[in-house]
């Protein structure tokens, strides 16, 4: 192995928009199969890895107006959605070696654990595998803030973001032509720009916390390998 990983223990955030690859919604199994093989080779490097996967691929909060239900319950729907992903990427894992444990911040005692700090601490430093679902377990906090509190109580080195784009931009990449890809920007410069690359409270809480937090597309393949050991992708926020 040539790669120095910078970072001992890490927690990835994988958009739950980003499982479903080119289907309008569910799970592409063949970006499950991309995740695992790729963190199975950053952890044969020995990086401890946690997981918080978000439900968008299923449902989203922000949608109750158009689904004409409470924010509370959409919420919670979405909580019910990432535990959906969690399983799906558990069985993925585990299919190639990896031991893995479901932590579900809902009571759902058959498929999943309880978030239990020090155990969830004691199970990284055996080697395994965490992937943290259900969000927060309250409604109106994104998956964003349920990764950053997630890593700050994990004592992770550093918050990976996966999403569809490469990284920080000057302007909505989608929309506006004319943008600029930031390769380092600060918190409070995101915060003051009003930049929408992640929830403003968990920017808070890594800005407040001293938690770096990288940003990256994972559509590309390679990428989350590439973020774990520190490859010079997407945009680092500190």
């Amino acid at each position: 192995m040539d790669e120095v990983p910078k970072s001992r223990r890490i927690l990835l955030k994988i958009s739950g928009e980003a499982l479903k690859g080119d289907q309008e919604f569910g799970i592409s199994n063949s970006v499950i199969e991309d995740i695992s093989n790729e963190i199975k080779q950053a952890h044969d490097y020995g990086v401890e890895i946690a997981i918080v996967t978000g439900g968008g691929n299923f449902i989203r909060g922000n949608r109750q107006k158009e689904l004409g239900i409470d924010r509370a319950s959409a919420d919670y729907m979405g909580m019910l959605a990432t535990v959906i992903n969690g399983i799906a990427l558990q069985d993925a894992f585990e299919k190639k070696g990896l031991i893995t444990r479901l932590v579900s911040a809902l009571e759902i005692t058959e498929i999943a654990e309880p978030f239990i700090r020090r155990r969830v601490i004691r199970h990284l430093e055996k080697g395994r595998i965490i992937i943290f679902t259900a969000g927060t377990g309250s409604p109106f906090f994104s998956t964003d803030t349920a990764a950053a509190l997630r890593a700050i109580e994990i004592k992770a080195d550093i918050l990976l973001k996966a999403t569809m784009v490469e990284g920080v931009f000057s302007d909505d990449p989608k929309k506006v032509k004319e943008v600029v890809k930031f390769d380092q920007i600060s918190y409070s410069e995101i915060l003051s720009k009003e930049l929408k690359v992640i929830d403003s409270t968990a920017i808070t809480l890594c800005k407040e916390n001293k938690l770096e937090l990288k940003i990256f597309d994972l559509t590309k393949k390679g990428n989350i390998f590439k973020a774990i050991i520190n490859k010079d992708i997407g945009t680092l926020v500190n």
